[in-house]
């Protein structure tokens, strides 16, 4: 009898369990879903002419890009004269450049790791990816990854999409070309393509505004997640270099070394590489 109850037991546990697993997966789902449906309505900063129209992305970090100079480009945007911007210069995988002066190579390669809710990273970044969910959980904390690996075709799409929308409301093709460089990254220079940038948001406000660095969740993760080796990629203060409005959701994983480097500093990636790359 003793032996029926404690199987009765086990397998009632297992299928709470499995509930909660499904659960969690079909909530992380949504979230995507909703991301998708505000990533082309997030609205770009400063912006940036000629090969480089880029904004918002992550919500989205978008941008727009011609081939690679040989050295370093001066970039032609509003309140972005007189600074230069460097080509990559690291050939480490977790240190590679994307923005709208460096397009992802043509070379690259990623191996995925599969996150509940249809996302995947990096398999190289993902066990210390994990262990910083889990930490902020046990802080009581409720993060949710809306956005992490996106392929080309899925950026190919974001553009188009927003292109036809533009067009639909009035805007010529050309110049809804241009628009939509504004607040759609073009394929191939966004991070998210590579595999190591994920937009992390509060489950209490799954929104990608500004606003969203007030919750208990960024807060977490702007304090620590460097001790993971990520950092959050687009500060405020560091639009002119980054080509990128502040995004207080979209993080990036640089290795937990140059992680501390840039916490302690006070540097952008762009900043890091350029000093010490």
């Amino acid at each position: 009898m003793y032996l029926r109850i404690t199987v009765l037991i086990f397998f009632a546990v297992l299928l709470f369990l499995m509930g909660v697993e499904k659960f969690m997966s079909i909530r992380e789902q949504r979230f995507s879903e909703k991301y998708w449906e505000q990533t082309e309505e997030v609205q770009s900063g400063d912006t940036q002419t000629d090969d480089t129209g880029k904004q918002t992305e992550d919500g989205i970090s978008g941008q727009l890009q011609g081939e690679n100079s040989q050295e370093t480009v001066a970039a032609g945007g509003s309140g972005d004269e007189g600074i230069t911007h460097i080509r990559s210069c690291s050939d480490q995988w977790n240190l590679i450049l994307v923005n709208p002066w460096n397009a992802i190579p043509a070379d690259y390669q990623v191996e995925l790791e599969q996150l509940s809710g249809g996302q995947a990273v990096d398999a190289r970044c993902y066990p210390i990816l994990q262990q910083m969910m889990d930490d902020c959980r046990s802080a009581g904390l409720d993060p949710v990854i809306c956005s992490s690996w996106r392929s080309r075709e899925k950026q190919e799409t974001l553009i188009a999409n927003k292109e036809y929308r533009l067009i639909q409301a009035g805007v010529s093709e050309k110049d809804a070309a241009v628009e939509a460089a504004k607040t759609v990254a073009a394929p191939g220079t966004s991070e998210h393509e590579l595999g190591l940038a994920l937009d992390i948001v509060d489950s209490s406000y799954p929104e990608l505004e500004t606003e969203q660095e007030d919750t208990p969740v960024q807060k977490w993760l702007m304090e620590n997640s460097w001790k993971y080796g990520f950092v959050l990629r687009y500060p405020s203060d560091k639009s002119a270099l980054t080509g990128i409005i502040y995004e207080p959701w979209h993080y990036r994983y640089v290795g937990v070394e140059a992680a501390k480097v840039m916490y302690k500093e006070k540097l952008c990636l762009e900043e890091y590489l350029e000093k010490y790359g």
